[in-house]
């Protein structure tokens, strides 16, 4: 085999899963296809789309993505954040700018390092890529877990989206074939809960706390929410844990009626 044939078969060697790239209401097809290029380009191929503004399928994504067709042909549209992560269990928010949102804030290299160890182990991550105008709302940066900013001017923050793609799989591709990892995971029993697991969990323990008056008063309520997922998303929270912590709650919310256990087997209380 030929120098160059062994450098591109180490190349092709990834054994980590390859994550998700979400675009949040992208408005021009042109955008999409040069995503989907820029994915081709370093082993990806998951492509998932929010509220395209254009519609799907569109034919000038495919024009733009030069051939990138095995990303377009897999492309799943979704109509919310929430649906287009249910499935994986870490996801990067991307964005430039600072948010009240707190969140640990990781560099393009450090998530990749971060997404491939879990990749290696099987979990499902992605990136949350925002609008072409405005980027992405706190509340769907709530729904991840970090956030990665890329180390732009800021006199001139603003990246095109396929630039921004283009970044973070580079720099997940280069960690994936060298295997130079920044930091490392601990070992861990049980896998990341998945998106969808943790939205449902966070659903039930606001109704709780809905039932229990919590939220007070009610105009505060959406910023109260968001500071409680942010609290939970911080926590990483394994599959197993996401399945205590709602044993936890249907708990509470039947504590008025559990019978009280009883000492001794006689039937008066002690």
């Amino acid at each position: 085999m030929s120098k160059n044939a062994n450098i591109r078969e180490e190349a092709r060697a990834v054994t980590a899963r390859p994550p998700a790239v979400i675009l949040c209401e992208p408005q021009l097809g042109e955008n999409i296809g040069t995503a989907a290029r820029a994915m081709a380009n370093f082993g990806l191929s998951d492509l998932r789309i929010v509220n395209p503004r254009d519609g799907w399928p569109s034919e000038k994504a495919r024009a733009a993505a030069s051939g990138a067709d095995h990303v377009i042909d897999r492309v799943q549209v979704f109509d919310s954040v929430e649906a287009a992560v249910a499935d994986l269990q870490f996801v990067f928010a991307t964005t430039a700018r600072s948010r009240e949102v707190s969140k640990p804030v990781r560099g393009p290299d450090e998530a990749a390092a971060k997404s491939v160890e879990l990749g290696e182990k099987g979990s499902a991550t992605g990136y949350l890529f925002g609008r072409e105008r405005w980027g992405l709302n706190n509340e769907e940066i709530a729904l991840t877990d970090e956030i990665v900013t890329l180390p732009v001017d800021p006199d001139f923050a603003s990246l095109n989206i396929a630039q921004a793609v283009l970044v973070c799989a580079y720099e997940w591709r280069r960690t994936a074939t060298t295997g130079a990892l920044p930091f490392l995971l601990s070992e861990e029993v049980h896998p990341p809960a998945k998106k969808d697991d943790i939205v449902r969990f966070f659903e039930h323990l606001e109704g709780a706390l809905d039932a229990a008056t919590f939220f007070r008063p009610p105009e505060r309520r959406p910023h109260m929410v968001r500071t409680l997922r942010n609290i939970f998303q911080k926590a990483e929270l394994t599959d197993q844990e996401v399945r205590s912590l709602r044993g936890v709650i249907a708990a509470l919310e039947k504590r008025e009626t559990r019978p009280r256990k009883k000492r001794g087997g006689n039937s008066g209380e002690q």
